[in-house]
């Protein structure tokens, strides 16, 4: 035996790579990003809370200042309004600034590289900004409605109509924080979102007092739709298109999450 045939080293063989997939592995890593999110936002969440409450009570309680006499349908008007007003912010406003203040610390990067599916990612982040919107919305509807004495005639409409309207907000603002790659694009887009959304959507005042224009221009935009099909669960108004505000609702959160799934799916 020569000394060269004696010491020729080994055939080293392939490393095996198991790629982990499945409907079990998607739940886990759902699970794992759920835990690792919450840790991320929990010292965040009190103060979300108290933004979205001064935001929807505060605003409710500022129209009312707008208004020489206070009538009993008015007042209802305004306080079945403050929840919408309260879900406006967390979704369109802080969940794209976050978004865009974790692309300029370079932590968006990082989640993205973690080895999750990253429709789980999304996952996780629709239900965390769902659940953590309904304590500042149902603080600002107990808020406005002290304030102006009102009597509500909640429903099991609430229910449906609280949910899709907080997942329009998240799907939507989280879908425009994907797609809008310049940060301060994103912030720019978020204040004159809420500008308009302040000053011309007939959150807390009747659509009617609108220009015919501005009117149907809102008929196929989320906010009036959100006041709609939450006021209709709050309290006997008749005459409200509830069915068609629920399509409408639907049709928003189907295009926000068609924008998170084409931007996470094309996103290398």
């Amino acid at each position: 035996m020569s000394l060269t045939s004696a010491t020729a080293p080994m055939p080293l063989s392939a490393p095996r790579i198991r790629l982990r997939s499945g409907i079990g592995y998607w739940f886990a890593s759902f699970r794992t990003m759920l835990r690792f999110d919450f840790g991320r936002m929990r010292q965040w969440a009190p103060m979300m809370v108290v933004i979205q409450t001064m935001m929807g009570a505060g605003m409710a309680m500022t129209y009312g200042f707008f208004y020489p006499a206070i009538t009993a349908s008015r007042a209802l008007y305004i306080a079945t309004g403050a929840p919408t007003l309260a879900l406006i912010p967390l979704g369109f406003v802080m969940l794209p600034a976050g978004v865009a203040m974790e692309k300029i610390e370079g932590t968006f990067e990082y989640v993205w590289s973690l080895p999750a599916p990253r429709s789980a990612q999304a996952t996780s982040t629709f239900l965390l900004y769902t659940l953590m919107a309904l304590p500042g919305t149902i603080l600002a509807l107990l808020a406005a409605s002290w304030r102006y004495g009102v009597h509500l005639h909640v429903s099991l409409l609430i229910l449906p109509a609280a949910f899709v309207s907080a997942l329009v907000a998240i799907t939507v603002g989280y879908g425009m924080a994907l797609i809008i790659a310049s940060p301060m694009v994103t912030n720019v887009v978020t204040n004159a979102l809420v500008f308009f959304v302040l000053l011309f959507s007939p959150i807390v005042y009747p659509a009617s007092q609108l220009p015919t224009w501005l009117l149907d221009v809102h008929r196929v935009l989320p906010f009036y739709n959100m006041a709609i099909v939450i006021r209709s669960g709050l309290a006997d108004i008749s005459g409200q298109p509830v069915v068609t505000a629920f399509l409408v609702l639907g049709a928003w959160v189907v295009a926000g999450s068609a924008t998170t799934a084409w931007v996470v799916g094309h996103r290398r």
